[in-house]
């Protein structure tokens, strides 16, 4: 499984994240270890009220631990890791949160340690952490037969589309899926040899090459979104000066301006069209998706109420088996209670085993039932990036030809195939 890890503190932000019900199908406690606070926000103001003895703005250690895309791992698999990491990192026995999130047919781990030693008063180092989490990872998906990403058997072999938070975060502003327009960047670089043939190279995207304020080179869409080239390129700025330097570009408000000119009342309902078929059709399905939670939610949250009750019959089975009275001093001196103590100690553990077993196999069932409608949203997004692929390539040659002052009135008609995508909120 991915391993990933960092140094922080912002604890009630991070207790809102990991609590966060509305982006997640399912959020489960899993375990709040070491403190005397039973809940998430209340374990991590421990940890903070604690860090204040000390000079550590960082006083947490936060690991998210996700499996490959088409396995399940189970509550030993996760837990087997986190002893990993302890022993690697030196945590063991610090208090700890362990939070599962459940998503698009998912499930991941989140596990937030101390890092102030309580004895000491001083905050554990944590050297080389990130290495060491890539080392265990490794040993997990070998131990487990998994396929190993490519990236941990040859660093060549790392997906050269990664993108940031930030990067992320403004493609989803412009309902764009951040890949395809890393992809976008990339391939007119690698095709263009000088500032014009890159230009144009972008421009068949529906992006204008222009200088920035203040972030150098940049890419304007014809929505008016800047789009930083030394960031969604992943070039050093030397590399895009050697070959943009020389051009006379225009600036991010000159473009913008042009953009503005070119772009019709036509082609605008176009666009609207697209994204309101889009979101029309997808709206069966989100009501699935929903529906699904609850049911899952309500399936749970019954399995939790039968196990609650069947342990309480169980516990005053066990009790019942105890000797009282004369008959509890007699117990005492021939040893037969110790031995009914033992057994209820052994049946305790079975009867624990039994209803963790039962959890496993319902979030099992539930987790595939949840993959296939995902399949399904998959398609739909495949679809949806297809289309706006198309759209973007509509639009640069729209632009184009209207630059061109074509003396034939031009039409944008986009391409009808693939019309059936949509975004997955």
């Amino acid at each position: 499984m991915i391993i990933e890890g960092n140094q922080r503190g912002h604890a009630k932000q991070l207790a809102n994240h990991l609590l966060n019900d509305r982006d997640n199908d399912h959020v489960t406690i899993h375990e709040i270890t070491g403190f005397t606070s039973e809940t998430v926000h209340g374990a991590f103001q421990e940890i903070q009220a604690t860090s204040r003895a000390t000079r550590c703005t960082q006083f947490l250690f936060s690991v998210s631990l996700n499996p490959p895309q088409d396995e399940i791992a189970t509550n030993e698999t996760f837990e087997k890791a986190l002893s990993d990491i302890e022993q690697k990192m030196g945590l063991e026995g610090q208090p700890r949160v362990v939070v599962f999130h459940e998503k698009e047919g998912r499930r991941h781990a989140h596990c937030v340690w101390s890092r102030i030693d309580a004895q000491s008063m001083t905050a554990i180092n944590l050297p080389f952490y990130k290495k060491k989490l890539n080392e265990i990872s490794k040993d997990i998906y070998l131990e487990q037969g998994w396929n190993m990403p490519r990236g941990f058997i040859d660093k060549q072999y790392t997906n050269p589309l990664n993108f940031t938070r930030e990067e992320w975060q403004q493609a989803k502003r412009q309902d764009d899926d951040p890949r395809m327009i890393k992809h976008i960047f990339k391939q007119a670089w690698g095709a263009s040899d000088d500032a014009k043939s890159f230009a144009h190279a972008l421009q068949n995207h529906g992006f204008t090459l222009a200088k920035g304020d203040r972030r150098g080179f940049v890419a304007v869409d014809y929505k008016g979104e800047v789009y930083s080239l030394s960031r969604w390129t992943g070039l050093k700025t030397r590399a895009l000066n050697a070959r943009l330097k020389q051009e006379d570009l225009p600036s991010v408000q000159q473009a913008k301006t042009k953009i503005a000119e070119i772009m019709t009342d036509v082609l605008q309902k176009h666009i609207n069209d697209v994204r309101h078929e889009r979101s029309k059709k997808y709206q069966p399905l989100k009501s699935a998706l929903l529906n699904l939670r609850e049911r899952h939610r309500s399936e749970r949250s019954a399995l939790e109420l039968r196990h609650n009750e069947r342990q309480r019959h169980e516990e005053t089975q066990r009790q019942e088996r105890m000797p009282r009275w004369f008959k509890g001093v007699l117990a005492r001196i021939t040893g037969k209670h110790r031995r009914i103590q033992e057994e209820n100690k052994q049946d305790t553990l079975k009867c624990q085993a039994r209803d963790q077993k039962e959890k496993q196999e319902l979030i099992t069932k539930q987790l595939q039932e949840r993959g296939r409608l995902q399949d399904h949203v998959q398609n739909l997004r495949k679809e949806h990036n297809e289309t706006m692929l198309q759209m973007r390539k509509d639009i640069g040659t729209f632009m184009e030809m209207k630059e061109r002052n074509s003396p034939e009135p031009v039409e944008f008609k986009p391409q009808q195939q693939n019309r059936g995508g949509y975004a997955m909120e």
